[in-house]
């Protein structure tokens, strides 16, 4: 059933003589590029790809949807809290959060005075101690600045060596910060 075809031979395809309006002794060459043969090719398929592009999204749309079922029927099986509350098991009890630190005012003398006048109430610090045995050692991280004396309150108290500032800090911190004042040089760095 399969066709063959001869090529067509040159004289097939030859073109007409186009008569020329006005007669000329000579033939003038003719403009157009002289004839030439059509190969022979085989007749031309179409439709045929779209149909497997279809197939193909077809098939992608089905196991998509089938994932999609899976995981449904898996959630119906196990359950999410309204399940688990019809089948008498309560929600997961959570445990309270701590209660927040109770903070207290703690005046605290640095050593350098001239620090103390930098800082402004609602700044965040933390104290550093400076031991005559051993490497420094942070005391409170992050302490927030209450209170800070003013120059005539700070001249007052120059004699005595640093400056007072009143910081807010937890109970706990506020003990270790009395406890290194009296061993120790205190010291404050800006957060």
């Amino acid at each position: 059933m399969s066709r063959t075809s001869q090529p067509p031979s040159p004289s097939s395809f030859s073109l007409a003589p186009v008569p020329s309006p006005s007669p000329s002794p000579s033939p003038s060459p003719s403009p157009c590029p002289p004839a030439r043969t059509v190969p022979a090719f085989p007749p031309l398929r179409v439709g045929r790809c779209g149909g497997r592009l279809r197939r193909a999204l077809r098939r992608r749309r089905r196991a998509a949807s089938a994932a999609l079922a899976v995981a449904a029927a898996a959630l119906a099986v196990a359950g999410g809290p309204q399940a688990q509350a019809s089948r008498g098991a309560g929600p997961p009890v959570q445990e309270p959060p701590p209660p927040p630190a109770r903070m207290v005012s703690a005046p605290v003398r640095i050593a350098d005075a001239a620090t103390v006048r930098l800082l402004r109430p609602g700044d965040r610090v933390d104290v550093v101690a400076a031991e005559r045995a051993g490497p420094p050692r942070v005391v409170a991280e992050g302490a927030r600045v209450d209170a800070v004396p003013g120059p005539e309150e700070a001249a007052a108290g120059a004699g005595d060596g640093g400056a007072l500032v009143v910081l807010s800090v937890p109970r706990d911190t506020a003990r270790a910060l009395v406890g290194a004042g009296a061993v120790a040089r205190l010291a404050v760095t800006l957060c």
